[in-house]
């Protein structure tokens, strides 16, 4: 059995990583850089605002990084997981062409992953044949991977523009820096102004409307370019003494914006992704900071408005993090009771063939059961998965001692096997067809009892046995052929019926398409004898025939659950996509099935287990989760192939 020496790489958490360590960023707030005397402060903007706008915006832990990718990496992961080694070369070959870096960040990681899990099997596979021949270990020496160092250099270049990438959105933050530094130097000019009152107003707003178009700012800027221009701007308000009405009618246009904000983050409770919802926080939240005071006596009004539609989303949020914690500990109680039933296996006693291989089947079992059950909490993944691999380990070492064992007895059976051969070889140019057919008949008897050969070697000396008899009995078969004409009809007729198998068309009534086949296969019953050599490939051919026209059955779901997919799917014009789409929901689909099929099987397992009704509980769950998966999955993909039909038509 092929075990890696650690667990499969955790793609989610690899890519959190990644992204940290691009994002950077800053834990300590710049301090705020004065640039004029600070002077008397007449409407003081509310701390509790601003500090709650810079904690949404500076939300950057691991959990919004999850809370980014985490459904979709877990999804990329198993389709990724399917693919082999030149396909998963081919997508690092187009990633690497791709422009779109903000939506491919995570799949260069999660690529590379299951190339290295591949390459790595592949090395152990290698090196286990290598030993399995008597070899030693340190003899032992891969060949060059050519499909690994093609995929090495495409990740490079993908890694390479990815960087140059990052590194012009970085100096376009900092030009943004400058622009902002240079509308600042344009409010002091303005503060030493002596137009007129309108000129000057007239400058005022076209000096705001420059710095709402400019971009973003490093975060380390934020705060301190934020308080220097609005203490700009308050020193304006001073300098010109402008009449109340008008800053009045300024302060009501913030409170209109700040008032369409609110209704905006209200909105967003409403918001099925918890991602979607809190990014658009965080940028309401910048829009906010941007915006300006208010009339003073609707400010506390206005903000615990926001503030109260924020809480609720920043709830929802921790409480996705929580069902997210509950799950990780329950399974890392069903990965704890699959180790107690692998330890029970090792206690067991084991002296027949028998007996290892159903030990083994039990364990593969178990790992595929485990591979299926999801995370555990980092800090127990490490121990969990070192005391169930030691058990897998302990298990199959003292199985290789014993098999090591049989091996003689298969290179004696080895022998006995060519012996027979080189006389079937021998029967195959005789001529005295009685005699010699008894004979060979004979050998093939004393084959079947010999024992177990290793299987690189029983197909190959198969092959050869098999080769002298079918060379016999042709040589038979072609001397007696003169009374066989009705064979060679038959045959023909078999043909001609399987012909007007594969071209006949179905019509859309099921009994009648059932009629037609049970019709085939009678006028298939009907038919004569035919020659041994092509009984086995024709009757492959017309059940290939006949298999080829059933159809498979269709699975409804709610209809409520599919109109916003056929709503998407009806209005979309990229076929590329669809087919996509469609493949995505096939391999899931399949995945799903296969997960379904372990549990229901496996439910064994934890039944004499500690805190058995808690574990079944939670496996009947994600049984009947994936049940409703499957059913609304296969829904899916049935709109997209009436929809493609439709197209043809």
């Amino acid at each position: 059995m092929d075990i890696q020496n650690q667990e499969t790489v955790n793609p989610v958490e690899e890519v959190k990583e990644e992204l940290n360590a691009e994002i950077k960023v800053e834990e300590k707030e710049a301090e705020v850089k004065e640039i004029a005397p600070k002077p008397e402060v007449k409407e003081e903007i509310k701390p509790t605002a601003e500090d709650y706008s810079a904690e949404i915006l500076s939300a950057e832990s691991d959990e919004e990084l999850e809370s980014e990718s985490h459904d979709s990496i877990e999804e990329l992961t198993t389709h990724y997981s399917k693919m082999t080694r030149q396909e998963l070369l081919k997508e690092m070959e187009e990633l690497s062409n791709s422009e779109d870096f903000e939506a491919l960040k995570m799949r260069s990681n999660l690529i590379r992953n299951a190339f290295k899990n591949l390459t790595n099997q592949e090395n152990k596979r290698l090196k286990d044949e290598f030993l399995a021949d008597g070899s030693l270990e340190a003899d032992f020496k891969p060949e060059e991977d050519t499909l690994e160092i093609e995929f090495n250099k495409y990740y490079s270049i993908y890694k390479d523009k990815r960087q140059a990438y990052l590194d012009m959105q970085e100096k376009i933050k900092q030009d943004n820096v400058v622009k902002k530094n240079e509308i600042l130097e344009e409010l002091k000019v303005l503060l030493d102004s002596e137009e007129s009152l309108k000129d000057i107003y007239d400058k005022f707003n076209s000096i705001q409307d420059k710095w709402k178009a400019i971009g973003q700012v490093p975060r380390t800027e934020v705060n301190a370019l934020w308080q220097n221009y609005h203490f700009l701007i308050e020193k304006f308000y001073d300098k010109v003494k402008i009449n109340r009405e008008l800053r009045d009618l300024d302060l009501k246009r913030n409170l209109d914006a700040k008032i369409e904000l609110c209704e905006k983050v209200e909105g967003l409770i409403l918001e099925t992704s918890i991602n979607k919802s809190f990014k658009a926080l965080q940028e309401y939240h910048q829009k906010w900071k941007e915006i300006g005071s208010v009339p003073m006596d609707k400010n506390e009004e206005i903000w615990e408005r926001f503030k109260t539609a924020s809480d609720q989303i920043n709830k929802r949020r921790q409480d996705h993090y929580e069902t997210i914690r509950v799950e990780l500990e329950n399974n890392l109680l069903a990965k704890s009771a699959l180790c107690d039933k692998a330890e029970e296996v090792l206690k067991r006693e084991h002296t027949t063939t028998m007996q290892w291989n159903q030990s083994t089947i039990e364990l593969n079992d178990m790992l595929k059961l485990w591979k299926s059950i999801g995370q555990v909490p980092q800090k127990e993944n490490e121990a969990i998965w070192t005391r169930f691999k030691s058990s897998l380990d302990t298990f199959f070492a003292a199985k290789k001692v014993v098999f090591d064992k049989m091996k003689e007895e298969q290179d004696l059976n080895y022998n006995k096997k060519i012996e027979i051969c080189l006389k079937a070889e021998a029967i195959a140019q005789r001529d005295d067809w009685k005699k010699a057919t008894a004979e060979l008949l004979q050998l093939q008897k004393d084959w079947k009892e010999i024992g177990y050969i290793q299987k690189k070697l029983s197909d190959k000396v198969w092959l050869r046995f098999r080769s002298a008899c079918d060379t016999f009995f042709a040589n038979k078969s072609a001397f007696f052929a003169s009374s066989r004409e009705s064979e060679a009809e038959n045959l023909v007729k078999k043909e001609t019926l399987i012909k007007a198998v594969k071209e006949f068309q179905f019509g859309d009534n099921k009994e009648d398409n059932l009629s037609a086949i049970k019709e085939f296969q009678k006028q298939w019953s009907e038919i004569g004898y035919v020659a041994v050599s092509e009984k086995e490939r024709l009757q492959k051919e017309f059940r290939s025939a006949i298999n080829a026209h059933f159809e498979k059955l269709q699975i409804d779901a709610r209809e409520f659950q599919l109109s916003s997919f056929k709503d998407r799917v009806l209005n979309s014009n990229d076929d590329r996509a669809v087919s996509k789409e469609k493949r995505f929901l096939q391999d899931k689909i399949q995945k799903l099935k296969d997960d379904l099929n372990l549990w229901e099987n496996n439910l064994g397992f934890l039944a004499s287990s500690k805190q058995a009704d808690i574990l079944k509980a939670e496996f009947e769950k994600k049984m009947e989760h994936a049940r409703k998966e499957i059913a609304l999955e296969e829904a899916k993909l049935k709109v997209l192939i009436d929809s493609s039909k439709k197209e043809e038509k």
